[in-house]
């Protein structure tokens, strides 16, 4: 008995080191960079630019708002599955990249916790669901996944006549990289 609740301490113990680690891990580099090298603009849409995001095929993306916030600002990394990185385009607009990031583990007990876990399970073919703040849903057909550096900002860029959202979080168990899943609008 005592060996049991011994082994359970240690296993509490080793997933709050991990889930610290993480934490700490992202505190020190952004979920997202701040801002991508080409700013996109943002005129039109509804004046609340929060985004309500569903991903069938992440358990915990399901209605989520999004909102518009840079990519270091870990109060709002916190207390939101993910965030819509500040200065990329939005789904009303004729061509953009939607950029959303969010912590792979997050906090514990926050709404971040866990939330882009399963960012690596999405496929092509797979949908993703975007409603604006005045309820206007966007729907997304994903074209492609890949992992890149932290420091590769393309992918932060629009692509020449698509209009896509891009998800983002980093890898697992290291964090050196970050995967990409893009996915290109279908129908508004």
């Amino acid at each position: 008995m005592r060996i049991g609740k011994l082994l359970l301490v240690v296993a509490i113990l080793a997933v709050s080191g991990a889930l610290s680690a993480c934490s700490s891990e992202q505190a020190q580099e952004p979920v997202a960079p701040k801002a991508p090298s080409q700013q996109q603009s943002q005129d039109g849409g509804p004046s609340d630019k929060t985004l309500t995001v569903t991903v069938p095929k992440m358990q915990r993306v399901k209605d989520a708002p999004m909102p518009d916030s840079s990519g270091d600002d870990e109060e709002v990394l916190k207390n939101y599955a993910g965030v819509h990185l500040e200065g990329t385009g939005f789904p009303w607009q004729q061509e953009a990249n939607v950029y959303l990031a969010g912590h792979r583990l997050g906090y514990p007990g926050y709404p971040s916790f866990l939330a882009f876990y399963d960012l690596d399970k999405v496929e092509s073919g797979d949908q993703i669901f975007i409603k604006d703040a005045d309820g206007k849903q966007y729907t997304y057909e994903v074209f492609k996944t890949f992992e890149v550096d932290p420091t590769d900002l393309y992918v932060t860029e629009p692509v020449n006549g698509k209009n896509i959202v891009t998800l983002q979080s980093c890898t697992l168990p290291d964090y050196a990289k970050r995967v990409i899943v893009q996915a290109e609008l279908k129908n508004s």
